[in-house]
C-alpha cells in the first residue's frame, strides 16, 4: 500500500461519507467493514434536526454548520452515484404540555411558536395532553436507511473505492510510536496484515473494542415502521423520547426507546416494543391502529456528553470518527469535511481547528 493509501475501519454511514470524500480528493482508500447491517446508519430514522433536538452549545454549532452543508453534500452522493438520497425538509414539530415548558426549550429561538389550534392543524390527531409546540421549518429528514446508504455505497465505488467485506479488525499496529498497520481476520479465520500510515476509525458503538481509552459505548434503541393512510401525516412529530418521521412513500418511522443497560445484546423485546407502543400512542393515538410493517433494532455510539470524538486520535495517524450518538445522519456531513480536510492537509479555518478542538477525543480527562 501507497503512504497515500487511507484504511477506512467500519463501512457504516460514518465510513463511506468520509471513504467517498477522500476518494473525491484523489486519496486510494480501502474500507474494512464487518458487517455491514449493524451500522448505526442502517437503523437511524433520518432526522435532520439539530434544533428540534434541542442541541446546545459546540453540539447545536456542529449541528447547524452541518445542516447548512447537507443539501450539497447530498448532491454530491446522488452525481457520483446517480440514485436518490431522499433528502426532504419536511420541517419538524415539537410538541409540550404548556407554553412554558415551550418557553425554556434550549432551542426555542430558533422556532415558530405553536398554541393548540396551530398544533392541530400541522399535526391532526395530537393528544389532546400537548397544548404547545414548536414548528422547526429548518430541519428536515433524509431515508437513510433504504436510499442514502444505498447511494454512498454506490459513490464510492464510483470513485474507487475498494471494500473488504466480513474483515475485523483485531489490532492497530505502531512502528515507532505512529500508526503502521491493522490485524484483521476475515470471515473464514484467516489473520492478515495491512499496512497503512493513515486510517479512519468509524466503527460507531463498537469503537472502545479497538481502542478502549476511547469513552464510546453502546446505547441500544428499537424502531418500528408503521403503514398510515397517505397523508395522514405531514411534519415530523419529535416528543420526549419518542417520535414519528413521515417518509414519502406512506411509511413512517417510528422511534426509538433508549436502552443503556442492553449493552450489545442483539433483537427485539417485549419491553422494549411495549414502551415504543406506549410512546406512539402518547403522541398520536390514531397511530397505533397504523398496522406496523417492519421492527428493528440498532446500537448508537454515545459518550458521556453525546457528542462524537473527531479529529486526531491517541495513535499518531489514526483519525476518529465516532460516537456521534443519536446525530450521526445530521452530522456526517460536517464530520466528513472536517476528517477530509484534516487528512488531506487542506488549509483548515479557524472554525474547523476549534471544532477539532471541541470535539477530541481526550476531552474528558480534563
Amino acid at each position: 500500500m501507497s503512504n497515500k493509501q487511507v484504511l477506512i475501519l467500519g463501512g457504516g454511514l460514518m465510513g463511506l461519507a468520509i471513504a467517498h470524500q477522500l476518494a473525491r480528493r484523489g486519496r486510494a482508500v480501502t474500507v474494512l467493514s464487518r458487517r455491514r447491517s449493524e451500522a448505526a446508519g442502517f437503523v437511524a430514522a433520518g432526522m435532520l434536526a439539530p434544533h428540534a433536538e434541542g442541541l446546545r452549545g459546540n453540539l447545536l454549532q456542529l449541528g447547524q454548520l452541518s445542516l447548512e452543508r447537507i443539501p450539497r453534500w447530498v448532491a454530491q452522493i446522488e452525481a457520483d452515484s446517480g440514485l436518490p438520497c431522499g433528502l426532504r425538509a419536511t420541517g419538524i414539530v415539537v410538541p409540550f404540555r404548556d407554553a412554558t415548558e415551550r418557553n425554556r426549550y434550549p432551542t426555542a429561538a430558533f422556532g415558530e411558536a405553536l398554541n393548540r389550534q396551530r398544533l392541530e392543524q400541522l399535526l391532526p390527531g395530537i393528544a389532546p395532553a400537548w397544548e404547545a409546540g414548536l414548528l422547526f421549518d429548518q430541519d428536515g429528514q433524509i431515508d437513510n436507511r433504504r436510499q442514502l446508504m444505498r447511494a454512498l455505497e454506490s459513490a464510492c465505488v464510483d470513485r474507487g473505492v475498494h471494500f473488504q467485506e466480513g474483515v475485523e479488525v483485531l489490532k492497530l499496529l505502531k512502528q515507532d510510536g505512529r500508526l503502521h498497520g491493522v490485524r484483521t481476520r476475515d470471515s473464514e479465520g484467516q489473520l492478515s496484515t495491512l499496512n497503512c500510515t493513515t486510517a479512519v476509525l468509524c466503527s460507531g458503538a463498537w469503537s472502545a473494542q479497538l481502542l478502549p481509552e476511547l469513552p464510546v459505548f453502546p446505547v441500544k434503541g428499537q424502531m418500528v415502521s408503521l403503514q398510515t393512510p397517505r397523508g395522514a401525516l405531514k411534519h415530523v412529530i419529535f416528543g420526549p423520547g419518542t417520535y414519528l418521521v413521515p417518509r414519502e412513500d406512506g411509511l413512517v418511522v417510528a422511534g426509538a426507546t433508549s436502552e443503556p443497560e442492553a449493552g450489545f445484546d442483539e433483537g427485539l423485546t417485549p419491553q422494549g416494543q411495549q414502551r415504543l407502543n406506549k410512546g406512539i400512542a402518547a403522541l398520536l393515538p390514531d397511530a397505533v391502529n397504523w398496522p406496523p410493517m417492519e421492527r428493528w433494532w440498532g446500537f448508537r455510539p454515545c459518550t458521556p456528553d453525546e457528542g462524537p470524538l473527531l479529529g486526531q486520535g491517541p495513535i499518531p495517524g489514526l483519525w476518529l470518527a465516532c460516537g456521534h450518538h443519536r446525530n450521526g445522519v445530521l452530522l456526517a456531513a460536517i464530520t466528513t469535511e472536517l476528517l477530509a480536510d484534516a487528512i488531506t492537509g487542506y488549509a483548515t479555518s479557524t472554525e474547523a481547528v476549534s471544532l477539532l478542538s471541541a470535539f477530541r477525543w481526550n476531552r474528558f480527562s480534563n
